[in-house]
């Protein structure tokens, strides 16, 4: 079955991946519908939670053009949710309503431990019996996915047969992408990859880590540095993939040399006619 969920679809096949963060917004969604970004991250960690935003951006992302020239029901640009709540908060529900809307995976912010990111993936499961294949994380999310389903453009059945987590399930749709955000969840990071099957992309957060070692907004600072790159070791060698979160024209050779392949950059906005008109005028 071609894949519905062109992140993963990229992930899966060793390529780079290109997304972006957005708020959750009709106007932005539509902004990002036509540009070549893989996926884009809707953030409500640090904006607000609002749920019908959130519902109205993903149908904005959707365009009747692209969806005519398709040959698939894949989304052009794969969208994914940025929850609100830190791992420690074990919340559920944030996730299960975004993946209730249509989301196509979730990025769980401050994961510190082997138990926050085993609630992270049982969050975006569904319940099965014990003994069955693939059993842990035993799912936790509840069952209401017609919104989804629509969205997708799947019937009910085969939604539920391809809205599990990849790589746990080889065909899953569901993207589980964990945030590292301090030194605890750097020391603890082998364990949870070791012992939580289903995290399918592990993103550093930059300024939390910079902030917890005394260097705020200082990416390069050796000691954020260090951290990103113990983070970079240790997926290596299990074969998980890496985000940057903050890509620029200016370090995304080193970002690809260093070994990332979730790249999110942040479109930059331009203003020539009145650069130029200020400039001419004796305003610049």
């Amino acid at each position: 079955m071609p894949r519905l969920n062109r992140v993963i679809s990229g992930l899966a096949a060793g390529r780079h991946v290109f997304a972006s963060f957005a708020a959750a917004d009709p106007a932005v969604a539509v902004e990002f519908s036509t540009t070549d970004y893989d996926g884009l991250v809707f953030e409500t960690e640090h904006k607000p939670w609002d749920v019908i935003a959130l519902r109205d951006s993903l149908q904005y992302l959707l365009n009747r053009r692209q969806i005519f020239r398709a040959d698939s029901l894949a989304a052009t640009l794969t969208p994914l949710v940025r929850i609100p709540a830190n791992g420690a908060e074990k919340a559920q529900w944030h996730a299960k309503q975004a993946l209730d809307l249509g989301a196509y995976g979730i990025v769980w912010p401050h994961i510190t431990s082997v138990e926050e990111a085993y609630n992270a993936v049982a969050a975006c499961r569904y319940p099965r019996l014990p003994g069955t294949p693939r059993y842990e994380p035993a799912g936790l999310r509840g069952d209401s996915p017609a919104a989804a389903a629509r969205y997708w453009g799947l019937p009910l059945a085969e939604y539920y047969e391809r809205s599990d987590v990849w790589p746990l399930d080889p065909d899953g749709e569901i993207l589980v992408a964990v945030m590292i955000e301090d030194q605890r969840g750097v020391e603890n990071l082998p364990d949870i990859l070791d012992q939580v099957p289903g995290i399918g992309l592990v993103l550093p957060g930059e300024g939390d880590l910079s902030q917890e070692l005394g260097v705020p907004r200082q990416y390069d600072h050796p000691r954020v540095m260090e951290s990103k790159r113990r983070i970079l070791d240790v997926c290596a060698e299990r074969g998980v993939a890496v985000g940057h979160p903050h890509v620029t024209a200016g370090n995304v050779k080193q970002v690809l040399d260093d070994g990332y392949r979730f790249l999110m950059s942040a479109p930059v906005r331009s203003y020539p006619g009145l650069d130029l008109g200020r400039a001419l005028t004796g305003r610049a």
